[in-house]
């Protein structure tokens, strides 16, 4: 072997040995790592907001509730009251209705809340007799001079109110009349217009219902059990 190849081998050993000695191992790169995904986070429902329950206040000069009830006027009703036997409707009606309604129109009871009170001892017909003899006796306005109604539910609203709508619904609660106390369910037709609230609520009873004996004069008058309750209402938002 020629001096010039024994050389050129005793370079590379050496180089080979320096890298081996000196040389700096590099360490491979770690994986990347995902990082863990977060928990979703559970929203909580949004609070109940009252903003938008606006308070109608009843209207006593444009509101009246009346009662409206037979009577049959027998034979000795012309010599006694001078009236001629016959059946007749008869209308009592009062002014003194107060109250309010809530409305919510975003919920999905738009009517949150409603009661009225009626002052009965402004009941008037067109006989001075009758309503005299009604207070003392039958309602006994002198120990119970209100009834009253406190709405528990209402049921057949559409799902929208529309402004200027006529609605028809079902109003559900509690009556007093004198001290008995019976759940009823007023028809109602009212219809919305800005800050009013005109309407008007019927209800079909029978005076026993609340402890009261129809009038029975001998000869005279009898009047029906059945009657019915009218509330003609206007109410304002406060």
């Amino acid at each position: 072997m020629s001096k010039k190849v024994v050389l050129m081998m005793v370079s590379v050993l050496l180089s080979l040995i320096l890298v081996a000695c000196g040389g700096t191992a590099v360490a491979p790169e770690p994986a990347p790592t995902t990082p863990p995904e977060p928990e979703p986070v559970q929203e909580e429902a949004p609070a109940a907001s009252s903003d938008g329950v606006r308070t109608f206040m009843v209207d006593t000069t444009q509101s009246q509730a009346s009662y409206i009830v037979d009577e049959e006027f027998l034979a000795d009703a012309l010599e006694k009251l001078g009236i001629n036997a016959g059946t007749t409707v008869v209308v009592g009606t009062t002014p003194d209705v107060t109250g309010e309604i809530q409305l919510d129109l975003a919920a999905a009871e738009p009517v949150q809340a409603a009661q009225f009170t009626v002052d009965m001892t402004g009941l008037a017909t067109d006989q001075d007799r009758r309503d005299n003899w009604l207070g003392d006796n039958a309602i006994e306005t002198s120990v119970f001079p209100q009834a009253t109604f406190v709405m528990s539910s209402v049921s057949g609203l559409p799902g929208d109110i529309t402004e200027g709508a006529e609605l028809n619904f079902q109003l559900t609660g509690d009556l007093t009349v004198r001290d008995v106390t019976n759940s009823v369910t007023f028809d109602v037709t009212a219809v919305l217009n800005g800050d009013t609230i005109q309407g008007t609520a019927t209800l079909p009873l029978n005076m026993t219902d609340f402890g009261i004996t129809p009038p029975d004069f001998a000869n005279t008058l009898t009047v029906a059990d059945a009657f019915t309750i009218e509330i003609e209402l206007v109410a304002r938002a406060g």
